[in-house]
Order: structure tokens, then C-alpha cells, then sequence
């Protein structure tokens, strides 16, 4: 499999001399095509600079991030922006959909940006909906959808691009049980039949479960790595709240 992300020795300093903090102290990772990986930690641990720096959100003190096969740290400008629109795909907690547009004009909107032909954008919308279980929401504006149909709506919107890699920050915080457990099982869907590379900062343990990987941060390092291989999304949850467990804590402490 290809690799489509590769972080090398990240590092991000904020302030200067004895008031400096080192919110990334060295982070190596790196995703290949089709993975599915969360990122977890303690308040302070790194986890949303990271995904900050990886998205072009932040620039990094310094290190490499490279996304499918281009250094970000070199770009610059239009071409960082062009990179931005053409190879990521976002998903965040509060779903910044457009209050004065449909779900169909919200999640159209990021192909007629990328200045996708007119007649692909009618088809990959209907599609993308449809794998998201919102095709009957298309003609609603936001403020007649659910929260958990409204952040489906925003990952279709993320993905219907087909970006390179899509980063998730938090996106089942402001869902109920019912909507979070919907959200995720389309997620594991698109992650399964399109391919979608995804990058998931979550605090909460089960929504990690839905990953095939996940990755801790403490104190601005990489604390561990789980696999999930063979176990069973039940067996894995009970592994990363061990881990939560090992890293300083119950769940409560793990924000």
C-alpha cells in the first residue's frame, strides 16, 4: 500500500526561552492508503496540534509532514490553498455547514470549488449521500436536520472530493449515542468501500474502537500505538481503556 502521510520528527514550540512550551516534542507517524487511525491523549498531550499541523491549520516549529507525496512545509500561498482544497478533506466537531444552503449545495459546494465538471457534481453528491444515509435530507437546509445528519452532511461534503486524506477533529463531541454510533458505522463504511484515509482526533474511547489503529500522546510524544488486528471492536475498546487507564487516569481525565 502506498503511504500517504508521513510525519518526521514534528516539533511545535509556542513562546520563547523559559515561558516555551513544547506542544509536539518530536512526533514521527505515518498512515498508508485505506487506514483508518485515531489519535488520543490527555488535555495537553499534542493530539490537536498535531491534526493543526497536518491540516495546514498551523505551520510546525519544525520536522516534515508529507501527504501523498508533497511536503507541506514547502508550500506556500495559492498552492498550499490549491493543496488544501484538492487533498484534504475536513470533518469537525461543530459541522460549519452554510445555514443559507441545502445538504445538496453544502456538499456541492466543495466540488464546484475544486471546479469539478457540472455533470460529475449532480451524480457524486446523490452518491456520497446515499453512502451516508442523508439522500432524503438533500433539500433541507441545516436547521431542519438532526445535529447527527447535519455532521453526516459535513462528511460528505469532506469526502464527496474523494481528498487524499480526511481529518476528523472530534466529529461525535456535540452527538448523542444513537447519532455518534450512526456517524461512525458510515465512517467505517466509506473507510471499507471508497478507501478514504482517515485521521481522527477523538478524547472519547469508543468512538477510537470504530479504528483500526490508534495513537497516544502524552506531553507532546508518542506514548503508544494499538493495533487492533483480529480483536473484536468490544475487546479493542476494553485495550484502549487500559491504556487511558495506564497514561494517568479514567476517562474523565482523558479530554
Amino acid at each position: 500500500m502506498s503511504e500517504i502521510l508521513k510525519v518526521t520528527d514534528l516539533k511545535k514550540v509556542y513562546g520563547k526561552g523559559g515561558a516555551a512550551t513544547h506542544a509536539l516534542d518530536g512526533v514521527s507517524l505515518s498512515l498508508e492508503a485505506g487506514e483508518f487511525v485515531g489519535v488520543m491523549g490527555p488535555s495537553g498531550s499534542g493530539k490537536t496540534t498535531l491534526l493543526n499541523c497536518v491540516s495546514t491549520i498551523d505551520r510546525p516549529s519544525s520536522g516534515s509532514i508529507v501527504i501523498d507525496g508533497r511536503e507541506l512545509t514547502r508550500l506556500k500561498g495559492r498552492e498550499l490553498a490549491k493543496f488544501r482544497r484538492e487533498r484534504l478533506g475536513f470533518i469537525f466537531q461543530d459541522c460549519n455547514l452554510l445555514d443559507t444552503l441545502t445538504a445538496y449545495e453544502n456538499i456541492a459546494l466543495s466540488l464546484s470549488i475544486v471546479k469539478a465538471p457540472a455533470q460529475k457534481i449532480d451524480r457524486r453528491v446523490r452518491e456520497m449521500a446515499e453512502l451516508l444515509g442523508i439522500a432524503d435530507c438533500l433539500s433541507k437546509y441545516p436547521y431542519q436536520m438532526s445535529g447527527g445528519q447535519q455532521q453526516r452532511c459535513a462528511a460528505a461534503r469532506a469526502m464527496v472530493t474523494r481528498p487524499a486524506l480526511v481529518l476528523a477533529d472530534e466529529p461525535t463531541g456535540a452527538l448523542d449515542s444513537k447519532s455518534s454510533q450512526m456517524l461512525l458505522d458510515r465512517l467505517d463504511e466509506l473507510n471499507r468501500e471508497l478507501g478514504a484515509t482517515i485521521l481522527m482526533v477523538t478524547h472519547d474511547a469508543f468512538t477510537a474502537s470504530c479504528c483500526r489503529r490508534v495513537v497516544f500522546l502524552q506531553d507532546g510524544r508518542l506514548f503508544l500505538e494499538l493495533h487492533r488486528g483480529s480483536d473484536s471492536r468490544k475487546d479493542f475498546f476494553q485495550k484502549i481503556i487500559q491504556v487511558t487507564a495506564r497514561m494517568g487516569g479514567g476517562m474523565a481525565d482523558v479530554l
